[in-house]
């Protein structure tokens, strides 16, 4: 990175730390995530040079990663071994509801890409409905011959779409209904202790650079909150992680995310990025009413269930239940198992629903994965 490239990343976090601080004098949710997106978006849109460092990013989600495995204690593990019944059924409704949503898509806007081949359009419309992490999807788009713009711009709206409107109904409910969840899944008072955090900081690099080695998707996120959630659940009370620490991930997260939305972002088909929108919110209502449904048979709080079958991300969801004593053990685990049964599942089940003929035709275009 140049001294230019350095500059630019230094003005959009000066930029992001003064919205978080506004965020936080506002008393918006999640302050310290929500305003460093909202003002590095907007500021993209409008051609600013914003720009994204990775190693901080992979640095914010390392720290994140090791501060929600530390509410995994032995308590809160057994509780969520026993709910193994209603994470599959969340990974089967997140995978049936992006199914529906990939074919109201592909005949939505069939006319609008005639051009493109059908393989390719319907796996353009497929992988930019599946709710999984954003440039594993674009990868596997690509793989089929699939428009990757299009499906980024799909998941990056999703993404925000959520991230942004969730937090608010939450704190709103929250302010008018005093939300209380389970006291098991609250997290223990903690102290930091130098030496007991410097282990859990090279315990969970090591997780990172292990998956990353492995070439793990998400790897300094999940190999931090493996790594951290394992040293809980041997009743380890090392350290906790300093609070500032914590809002400066959620910042570099956020920044990460709003520097998505170039201004090329705007002009990329309205159409499709409006009908991805709406079929977002449909989504959301959806797994309300699918989360209050879980709510009733697991005993677990509605929030946290909400929480943990919304159709986000998970480190974006599971910030949201810690900043707001959401359950964020349950979160975590609904949310990582759906986006890892996601990631193996739907490549086998695009190929199953294409069938062996359309797929010869897209191998023939020269558009398939060959590999």
């Amino acid at each position: 990175m140049n001294w230019r490239e350095m500059a630019r990343v230094a003005n959009t976090l000066l930029a992001a730390l003064a919205a978080a601080l506004l965020c936080e004098w506002l008393h918006t949710p999640i302050p310290w995530m929500l305003g460093p997106l909202l003002v590095t978006a907007l500021a993209s849109m409008l051609g600013a040079p914003t720009r994204s460092s990775v190693l901080l990013r992979n640095g914010g989600q390392w720290v994140i990663g090791a501060v929600l495995g530390l509410y995994f204690t032995p308590q809160v593990g057994a509780l969520v071994v026993g709910l193994w019944w209603a994470i599959a059924l969340a990974v089967l409704w997140a995978l049936g509801m992006g199914g529906l949503f990939g074919g109201w898509l592909q005949r939505q806007h069939a006319g609008d890409f005639a051009h493109l081949p059908p393989g390719a359009w319907r796996a353009t419309s497929y992988f930019a409905s599946a709710i999984g992490g954003a440039s594993e999807m674009t990868l596997l788009a690509e793989r089929h011959g699939a428009r990757t713009d299009l499906v980024a711009a799909a998941h990056s709206v999703r993404l925000v779409i959520v991230v942004v409107s969730l937090p608010f109904a939450m704190q709103w409910a929250q302010s008018h209904w005093g939300l209380q969840v389970d006291a098991r899944l609250l997290p223990k008072p903690g102290e930091v202790h130098w030496p007991g955090l410097l282990v859990l900081g090279l315990a969970t690099a090591a997780g990172g650079l292990v998956m990353t080695a492995l070439k793990r998707t998400n790897p300094w996120f999940m190999g931090a909150l493996l790594v951290s959630m394992g040293l809980t659940l041997a009743d380890w009370n090392g350290s906790a992680v300093p609070k500032n620490l914590s809002d400066a991930a959620q910042l570099v997260i956020g920044v990460s995310l709003g520097v998505r939305f170039q201004r090329e972002f705007v002009h990329t088909a309205p159409r499709w990025l409006a009908s991805v929108a709406s079929g977002t919110v449909v989504m959301m209502v959806l797994s309300l009413g699918f989360g209050l449904a879980l709510s009733w048979a697991t005993g677990l709080h509605p929030a946290t269930m909400i929480l943990g079958t919304t159709p986000g991300g998970i480190a974006e969801m599971a910030i949201t239940a810690k900043v707001l004593h959401l359950g964020v053990p349950v979160v975590t685990a609904f949310q990582v198992c759906r986006l890892v049964a996601v990631l193996v599942l739907v490549g086998p089940l695009f190929r199953w629903v294409l069938g062996p003929e359309k797929k010869a035709d897209l191998l023939v275009s020269g558009l398939g994965d060959k590999s």
